[in-house]
């Protein structure tokens, strides 16, 4: 069976007009390098005959609400939206007053990775917390959930937590339900950003509920560009009550795409047939072959616990650089040597093994 990604490859061929780049050559800097799934192409490919309704009034967006009530319960509602940060900084302005505050772990999207997005855009004051794991717990939590009622504060009114986290540790669902009760008791909302949700479903082995709606997370920003997407992402308002003006917001951050059937296509093909989970997990056992492989290395040493598609590990100097003359990936904290390798749902056995093979010959030269 011919894919549609093949297909443009032949057509292109045909009238001399070859890609621009090695459709073969994968490496590992990020899950947003790889390509588009075949099956969202396809779904795409469907979605584009004929006219249908702009601005979300369309069958797709409709029958996407019906799906993510299918996931996480009924009545929530879904804002599909262009990007992450501008799912994130939605979710956010959603949940609080022009005085609110966030608190978050340091190593957060929100405040490491938006260029200031949720402070510039949002107008929100971030209270960044350190963290280990890149996981809060309500102990952290509490250094800066303090000074309600204190006019020289920004009030802390919601928590945010990433889901995988930016470290690629996995809240389990008992621990966002410790966090989700600690902030309601205190006033607050809990956010989740889950641009690798669906890695923390294929690691946990229970369904997307079960640490979200289930586990007391007000408001969710899920992923789809990093499993696959062309582009987009969907915010859920899991408890509407809590999450206020989610309309007018997202034309006001100017996330309201006019063509909307597009966005929503594609989460239907992610999620109707379970190309969500089969791709991140596909991901997620990537990532586990080449923390097993690096693990035996002398001169690799790991720094976090691998649970979705990602590995971080400390590097002699200059094996890094060197073996970027071949593979692609990032520096995480370049001062101590610590890199970050992403797996993705196109990585193969093959990637992995070619990738281990060089850092084996990098470090017999060191």
């Amino acid at each position: 069976m011919t894919t549609t990604t093949e297909a443009i490859h032949t057509a292109d061929t045909a009238q001399g007009r070859g890609p621009l780049h090695d459709p073969a050559v994968r490496g590992f800097a990020s899950d947003n390098y790889s390509g588009v799934h075949p099956e969202i192409l396809s779904a795409l490919a469907t979605a584009n005959g004929g006219h249908q309704v702009s601005y979300g009034e369309d069958v797709y967006t409709a029958r996407l609400q019906e799906i993510l009530e299918q996931q996480f319960g009924s009545g929530i509602e879904c804002f599909p939206v262009f990007n992450g940060t501008g799912a994130n900084v939605l979710s956010l302005q959603a949940l609080l007053p022009r005085w609110g505050a966030v608190i978050c772990a340091s190593t957060a999207h929100i405040n490491m990775d938006e260029n200031g997005a949720p402070e510039r855009v949002g107008g929100i004051k971030l209270l960044q917390v350190p963290t280990e794991d890149g996981k809060l717990t309500p102990g952290l939590i509490d250094r800066e959930a303090w000074g309600w009622g204190d006019e020289h504060r920004a009030q802390p009114l919601v928590v945010s937590i990433t889901q995988t986290t930016e470290l690629g540790t996995c809240y389990t669902p008992s621990e966002v339900r410790a966090i989700a009760d600690h902030a309601h008791a205190k006033g607050m909302k809990l956010h989740m950003d889950g641009a690798r949700l669906a890695n923390a479903a294929a690691h946990l082995g229970v369904p997307l509920r079960a640490f979200t709606r289930d586990a007391g997370v007000d408001i969710l920003s899920f992923g789809g560009t990093k499993n696959g997407l062309l582009f987009g992402e969907v915010v859920v308002a899991l408890n509407p009550e809590a999450a206020d003006g989610l309309k007018y917001l997202r034309k006001m951050n100017m996330q309201l795409a006019s063509k909307m059937r597009f966005i929503s296509a594609q989460f239907i093909a992610l999620l109707e047939d379970g190309l969500w989970l089969r791709s991140a997990t596909h991901a997620n056992s990537m990532a586990t072959r080449l923390r097993r492989a690096v693990e035996q290395i002398d001169g690799v040493q790991p720094t976090q616990e691998t649970q979705s598609n990602g590995v971080f590990a400390i590097l002699p100097a200059g094996v890094a650089d060197r073996l970027r003359s071949s593979f692609a990936f990032y520096d995480w904290d370049a001062a101590r040597g610590e890199v970050r390798w992403m797996c993705s749902f196109d990585t193969t056995e093959e990637d992995i093994d070619a990738f281990v093979s060089a850092i084996k010959r990098e470090l017999a030269t060191t």
